[in-house]
């Protein structure tokens, strides 16, 4: 039986650890900082990014990966008769999929296109569990069913600090905007069904915290909780404070704890807080 190989895109929230034990190719989203384009794990890191956004002289833009990158993998990957299981972020943020589903159809190797229908650390979730299957000798149909039913036990919550990048790329109007961060009203975002949501709007930090403890609570009377995440960007107190009450509810978990990647860095920015999280 041919072996099936994994490739995503850089906005999946796996550790190096993860990449290498189960040989995930990563093909890179890159982003473009003052005219100067850098390339996501290969030429700026989810740490740099930050404070090069800050001091940016405009937004950062942000573009997907070349076809030609999908196809050179394919073409590599698919050389020893193996075939793709090709896993991207959700297209309502990003023509990823589309990318790779052209790549798909220019190379000779069988590659099977997934759009995760989420981002960062579930898209990690879905594909640590894609991975065991097609180790145990799964399909890659095995491998997708299984994605499907990982993303159908996931949360994810995005606290937006500032609406200035969502404002200025686009995402909200620059009345809403100006108008929102005048009374400063934070955003809590529900990612479900491949869209984002908005889950609430409040006034000042601590409407957000009631916000994350109402979030916390329902997650603890649910269905046990297999694995965490905290994705964010330079949010350090406010992951201090998640991450602490996270230890009390669930001392046996290891949450993973990261700065996100620079594209969704640029779209959420400065001080935003997301929590992953899926069960049995």
């Amino acid at each position: 039986m041919a072996k099936i190989k994994i490739v995503c895109d850089s906005s999946a929230g796996l550790t190096d650890e993860e990449i290498k034990k189960y040989d995930i190719t990563i093909i890179p989203l890159s982003v473009m900082i003052d005219g100067t384009v850098y390339v996501e794990r290969e030429t700026i890191t989810n740490e740099q990014f930050p404070e090069m956004m800050k001091n940016a002289k405009s937004l950062p833009k942000t573009s997907q990966p070349p076809i030609g990158k999908f196809v050179d993998a394919f073409d590599k990957l698919g050389e020893d008769g193996s075939e793709i299981l090709c896993v991207t972020m959700m297209e309502s943020i990003s023509g990823t999929v589309h990318a790779a589903e052209q790549a798909a159809g220019m190379t000779k190797t069988k590659v099977t296109v997934y759009d995760s229908q989420s981002t960062d650390q579930v898209i990690g979730f879905e594909i640590l569990e894609a991975a065991q299957v097609i180790e145990d000798g799964g399909s890659v149909e095995d491998a997708i069913a299984k994605m499907k039913e990982v993303l159908s036990k996931s949360e994810l919550y995005l606290a937006i600090d500032n609406l200035d990048n969502l404002v200025a790329g686009g995402r909200i109007s620059k009345f809403a905007g100006a108008i929102s961060n005048l009374l400063n009203i934070k955003v809590m975002l529900h990612v479900y069904d491949g869209q984002i949501h908005i889950e609430s709007k409040g006034r000042g930090i601590k409407s957000m915290h009631k916000e994350w403890d109402k979030i916390l609570d329902e997650m603890a009377r649910g269905p046990k909780v297999k694995r965490i995440g905290i994705s964010h960007v330079d949010a350090g107190k406010e992951v201090e404070r998640l991450l602490a009450k996270l230890k009390e509810l669930y001392p046996e978990i290891e949450v993973t704890v990261r700065e996100t990647v620079p594209i969704i860095a640029t779209h959420t920015g400065m001080g935003a807080c997301c929590l992953l999280y899926y069960t049995e």
